[in-house]
């Protein structure tokens, strides 16, 4: 029987997205003794299942407190920092409902992004290719970070103040447009310079 990947991440909160023994436990008795894990730099695991367990297995594993989303070209479970200037500051309940609102999107190529609760930016979000930063009361969003590579680069300014009824619309429709307009296999920065930032935003302002 063919194995599916699924990609595995924690739940996350104040200090970060941490892995508790139990899911460990659980996730090394679901593939056995002699599969391999995959650990990605976006903190989820690549879990392999065979594909006629796959709904049973997810439904183990959410149970357990994990997020479970396809692995591949899809948005991965939103990259966050630590929280460390307290839930209600650093906006842990627009990061949990944004993480909802984007995790788990077909789309051309594999989707980061990122989120920091302030402008330290400590889980390095300008290297992700959506970034969304809290800067206080509002939100500012870049585009376009690229990690990887003898041309890595900071995401780009796209919007600033936004509100956080605007985050999660905008967010969506970034996404929407990458699906709508992305070619096969193009890295999201590489899809930012063909639109231009303008017609981005353009694109996605309500």
């Amino acid at each position: 029987m063919a194995l599916i990947m699924l990609a595995v991440a924690p739940a996350f909160g104040i200090g970060g997205s941490l892995f508790q023994p139990n899911q460990l436990v659980l996730i090394g008795s679901i593939i056995g003794e002699d599969a391999s894990i995959e650990m990605t730099s976006f903190k989820q695991l690549y879990v392999p299942v065979e594909e006629g367990q796959v709904a049973a297995v997810t439904q183990k594993l959410l149970e357990a407190g994990l997020q479970v989303v396809p692995a591949g070209f899809y948005t991965k479970n939103l990259i966050t920092c630590n929280f460390c200037r307290g839930p209600e500051e650093a906006g842990l309940d627009i990061a949990k409902s944004l993480n909802a609102a984007i995790s788990g999107i077909g789309v051309p190529s594999p989707l980061k992004i990122g989120y920091a609760g302030c402008a330290l930016g400590t889980s390095e979000p300008l290297l992700k290719d959506i970034a969304v930063v809290k800067m206080r009361d509002t939100f500012d969003l870049y585009v376009g970070g690229e990690a990887k590579g003898l041309k890595a680069n900071l995401a780009k300014l796209l919007l600033t103040d936004l509100s956080p009824d605007q985050l999660i619309p905008i967010v969506r429709r970034l996404i929407t447009i990458f699906q709508e307009q992305g070619k096969k296999k193009e890295k999201f920065s590489k899809f930012v310079d063909r639109v231009t930032l303008v017609n981005l935003r353009k694109a996605v302002e309500l």
